[in-house]
């Protein structure tokens, strides 16, 4: 008969590592992903520049 040993272990075996190494960088991206603080840099509201309402804040307005 013939010999039943996989002669593709080694390129399984790389498979498998390269499988867990990459769902471990996942996982690392996952927990070291820091929280965004929306509205931190003044982006979130608009300061009207010129006009009767100048120095007021733009609130509620959508772009139509």
């Amino acid at each position: 008969m013939y010999n039943k040993v996989m002669r593709d272990s080694k390129a399984i075996t790389e498979a498998i590592a390269k499988r867990q190494r990459a769902s471990r960088e996942k996982l690392l991206f996952k927990n070291l992903r820091t929280e965004v603080n929306t509205g931190a840099s003044g982006t979130q509201k608009y300061v009207i520049k010129q006009g009767p309402n100048k120095g007021k804040i733009a609130e509620g307005f959508q772009k139509s």
